[in-house]
């Protein structure tokens, strides 16, 4: 990962970008995200978090109040401590590193390195989450479900201590990293705001034509790399990064014929691949990425 740009290096609004180097040696612009941007997405997560706690909540006085008083508290602490400390991985997992939250503010989980999002980085990214954020904020706001009143004060104020720690360390880390991007080796990032898609599913005729060999090379992580790229703002840098990653497919795919313009030619590569791995869902043949 190289930094391209970084003007006001202590600054959480200032534009940080990075440049991510894919494995097929493709280099990618990203903007990293902003640490308002995160804590604004987290919020919105912990009030879906905090909404199904109440919801479980609901469902157990719905039972003492039926008369069911036997199964009510296994089950809410069940969920309870399924919610905290699945909800992250979960959504994480499943829309490429993105959350409900970072998904209404625009922000997404990279790894650092360029490769796809492993599942081990996912899970371990959000299980420091525990050790950052929620077990600090149990200590203080309720210590009583962590140990007894005789708890000495110095205690108290270390734990305050290390979620002000936690909670500061994005403000001077230099991508803007917590604990768990540390460990994960990871990277939340500004998903590209440029409403192109709707330009990509036009139904224009396509000036290239795809086999179904060269589709299979790629699967749903390349695709969601292609269309990042093609979302991007246009500037001279994005041009080299069109024309590097038109390279590379080209390559990949054995494409023999001449190439006139590289973003037409990517553009109509990512309609017939995204309709091709459609396809394949609907028959139950999902492809994460070129390697499954």
């Amino acid at each position: 990962m190289k930094a391209l740009r970084d003007p006001f290096e202590g600054n959480v609004g200032a534009a940080l970008q990075r440049e991510v180097v894919t494995p097929e040696g493709v280099p990618l612009l990203w903007s990293v995200a902003t640490v308002g941007d995160r804590a604004v997405a987290f919020v919105i997560d912990l009030a879906l978090v905090i909404a199904s706690f109440a919801g479980l909540w609901l469902v157990a006085v719905a039972a003492v109040f039926a008369g069911s008083t036997d199964w009510w508290l296994p089950f809410v602490l069940l969920g309870l401590f399924l919610i905290r400390n699945t909800y992250f991985t979960f959504f994480e997992l499943r829309w490429q590193g993105a959350t409900p939250g970072k998904r209404i503010v625009g922000l997404r989980v990279l790894d650092r390195r360029g490769g796809p999002l492993r599942a081990d980085a996912v899970v371990a990214r959000n299980l420091t989450r525990e050790l950052e954020t929620f077990l600090p904020l149990t200590v203080l706001l309720a210590p009583a479900q962590v140990w007894s009143d005789a708890v000495p004060g110095w205690v108290k104020g270390l734990t305050g201590l290390w979620l002000a720690v936690a909670a500061l360390l994005p403000l001077f880390s230099r991508d803007r990293l917590r604990i768990g991007d540390l460990v994960a080796g990871t990277l939340v990032v500004t998903r590209p705001r440029v409403a192109l898609l709707a330009d990509l599913a036009e139904s224009r005729p396509a000036r290239h034509e795809f086999t179904a060999g060269q589709l299979r090379a790629y699967g749903e992580y390349e695709l969601h790399v292609l269309e990042d790229v093609l979302r991007a703002e246009r500037t001279p840098e994005h041009r080299r990064t069109i024309a590097a990653v038109a390279a590379k497919v080209r390559e990949k795919i054995g494409w023999g014929e001449s190439v006139a313009d590289d973003e037409v030619f990517l553009a109509d590569f990512y309609a017939a691949e995204r309709a091709h791995l459609e396809r394949g869902m609907l028959l139950g043949k999902r492809r994460a990425d070129k390697h499954a």
